[in-house]
């Protein structure tokens, strides 16, 4: 009977003392389930506070108030001047008709569209006529220097935005222009305003400009 009694009280203690690492493992167990589930449900919190990417902003398309001027369809629209090589989409721009009889004179035509990855600082019809008209005529009567002048707004490289904010390029004419601004407002050579800018086509890039630049 005592040999009984030694053993049920055995069994007793171990079982007392497995107790209390038994509530544990259930206490850890529940504590485990309950941060699984804060953190699913804490999820989708953290998901909608990822910013998201591809977000579009002024750099990423044309800007500037002489946009409002451009077709909304057509070969003359951003869409449709994307689509062609850049003297073609210049010629289906309405304001930028005595930039491409200049580029006709000039026989400027192919040069440009079989370039790649240019930049063009493309003057409106309005830059034009601030010029004397006996100035203009004879600048279209004289293919050398209309040339030069032509190909003083090109650049050999696609200039983004950002480059324009302080830079100084080598132009195809192998003078220097010089660009300056933010945001939406550029200027070029501190004089011609950037109306319309960051235009593409199938192989340049078009900033419309409001004035026409004179190689330095």
């Amino acid at each position: 009977m005592n040999a009984l009694r030694l053993r049920r009280a055995a069994v007793a203690v171990a079982a007392a003392a497995a107790l209390p690492f038994s509530l544990a493992a259930c206490s850890d167990s529940g504590s485990d389930t309950r941060s699984e589930a804060g953190a699913e449900a804490s999820a989708p919190a953290a998901q909608e506070n990822t910013p998201t990417t591809g977000t579009a902003t002024a750099a990423d398309g044309p800007f500037g108030p002489g946009c409002a001027s451009v077709p909304k369809d057509g070969a003359g629209s951003f869409d449709g001047m994307a689509k062609d090589p850049v003297a073609t989409a210049a010629s289906n721009n309405p304001a930028l008709s005595t930039l491409v009889a200049a580029v006709k004179q000039a026989g400027l035509v192919d040069t440009l569209n079989n370039a790649e990855n240019i930049t063009v600082f493309a003057p409106t019809d309005d830059a034009f006529a601030k010029i004397p008209k006996a100035d203009l005529d004879k600048v279209l009567a004289d293919k050398d220097m209309l040339t030069k002048i032509l190909t003083y707004h090109v650049v050999g490289q696609k200039l983004t935005p950002k480059q324009l904010e302080n830079g100084s390029f080598e132009t195809l004419q192998t003078g220097t222009l010089t660009t300056e601004g933010s945001g939406e407002a550029y200027t070029v050579n501190d004089s011609s305003k950037v109306v319309c800018g960051n235009v593409p086509t199938a192989n340049a890039t078009v900033y419309i400009v409001d004035t026409v630049l004179m190689p330095k």
